[in-house]
């Protein structure tokens, strides 16, 4: 699985993206998790299965759905998790969506 998160800079994401990594491997899984700034998804050359957008550009939700034109699900990260970088949760929101 391949899974892009995008947030303002793509920093914010960071952490998160490092924890669901972390999760990811804990539960043997070999997954491509890394983060954009959310002005270069239409940029993204690597290959993605899902877009995670951080709740601070939820509001961009649309635009992104448009770039992707239906090829992969757009879905915005829980405030919650997001906040409290729950690395399992959000890598689980992931599979949920894609199962």
């Amino acid at each position: 699985m391949k899974i892009m998160l995008a947030c303002a800079m793509g920093m914010s994401t960071s952490l998160l993206v490092k924890k669901m990594q972390d999760a990811a491997k804990e539960q043997g899984k070999n997954y491509k998790i890394w983060a954009t700034d959310i002005d270069s998804v239409e940029d993204e050359e690597e290959d993605y299965d899902i877009v995670m957008l951080g709740p601070q550009v939820s509001w961009r939700k649309a635009e992104v759905d448009e770039i992707v034109n239906g090829r992969v699900p757009v879905v915005v990260i829980n405030k919650p998790d997001y906040g409290s970088c729950n690395g399992a949760a959000v890598l689980k929101a992931a599979e949920d969506v894609l199962a």
